[in-house]
């Protein structure tokens, strides 16, 4: 299926032999209360324990192996390895700010703090904030702060309306995306700084401090293990490939799917549906993308646990079939060509314009 021509349906028949206890209200409550009856909505502190705590260690292993390793090469496979460390802390702090982890707001806030600021150096409420947004209304233009039209452009009318660098950009889009990924751990840290003056921040000055240390300390290890030319490119190439990883994580989620304008009327079940691709699993998938995978699931149920999104993908199927809504899921590396493809189905407009 397409994802850009993706369509609501006709209106569904109800099975004549359809419960009635599971045919009322909407669509949403219908499939919520199939999701509930198995208890795929309750809190799964042993796994998140355990995933939390192997993270933990790699994060703690990671800086023991680079005073370690000391002058050699070597340090740049450590970057690697510690891009992929980072990214994880990033994926918690994701699951901490659904409260997939924890119940209350305070220990989540607590946590992702943690997580995101002090370790990994990106400000969990401004991501938090961003995020939240996105979820309200995804691949909504001028509602969905990642389709917003800045550097990037991710429809052919934002192309049109483009100047300056993001039309320079937009006309060969397909080439740069994955360029332009080698910045976005960067872009995250400056993003992260610029909101400490927005009025957005419930708590700046603690974020704000947060942050300080963990670059005092980022930085302060690195120069202290190596000689300043093995530092740099040990920053180099986490910092590019920590954008890399996070942006080959995110970027199937949504992009290329069907993008939303003001005129559309979808209920949430098909809004969080029809925007969303699902990235088929294994355990090797589910690790890598965090439980992103099942995209769809996420945005319908957020405070979900991780493990418990295989299940809720195969009863969403199921309903989604029943209701005929289309349902998108593919491998891995095919979203990323369709990937490419929006992009340079987006460009055309530009590259026509030449």
């Amino acid at each position: 299926m397409s994802a850009e021509s993706a369509t609501l349906p006709a209106a569904p028949v109800r099975p004549p032999d359809a419960p009635r206890s599971e045919t009322v209200g909407s669509d949403f409550a219908q499939l919520g209360r199939r999701i509930a009856a198995e208890g795929l909505l309750d809190r799964r502190p042993v796994y998140y324990t355990v995933r939390i705590g192997l993270v933990l260690a790699a994060f703690a292993g990671g800086w023991w192996a680079m005073f370690a390793l000391g002058d050699t090469w070597l340090q740049l496979a450590l970057a690697a390895g510690m891009a992929v460390v980072f990214a994880q802390l990033g994926l918690i702090s994701h699951d901490l700010a659904h409260r997939q982890v924890f119940n209350g707001r305070r220990e989540s806030e607590i946590g992702g703090r943690i997580a995101a600021n002090l370790l990994m150096g990106m400000s969990y409420g401004w991501w938090m904030n961003k995020h939240t947004r996105h979820h309200a209304n995804p691949n909504h233009e001028g509602r969905d702060p990642d389709v917003a039209p800045d550097i990037v452009v991710w429809s052919q009318d934002q192309a049109r309306k483009s100047t300056g660098h993001a039309r320079f950009i937009g006309k060969r889009l397909a080439f740069l995306f994955l360029p332009l990924l080698t910045l976005e751990g960067l872009n995250l840290s400056y993003n992260s700084f610029r909101a400490l003056r927005s009025p957005i921040m419930k708590r700046p000055y603690l974020e704000g401090t947060l942050l300080v240390l963990h670059f005092v300390g980022y930085f302060g290890a690195v120069f202290a293990a190596l000689p300043a030319g093995k530092a740099v490119a040990f920053l180099a190439v986490h910092q590019a490939l920590l954008g890399v990883y996070l942006g080959s994580v995110f970027a199937p989620n949504h992009k290329g799917m069907l993008m939303v304008t003001p005129e559309m009327k979808l209920d949430f079940l098909r809004r969080q549906v029809l925007t969303s691709r699902n990235v088929r699993g294994s355990a090797a998938i589910d690790a890598f993308m965090g439980g992103l995978n099942y995209q769809i699931e996420h945005h319908l149920f957020p405070s979900m646990p991780t493990p418990a999104l295989g299940r809720a993908a195969q009863l969403t199927r199921e309903f989604c079939a029943e209701k005929g809504i289309p349902y998108y899921e593919t491998g891995l590396f095919h979203s990323y060509r369709e990937i490419v493809a929006h992009l340079h189905r987006t460009g055309e407009p530009l590259r026509l314009d030449a």
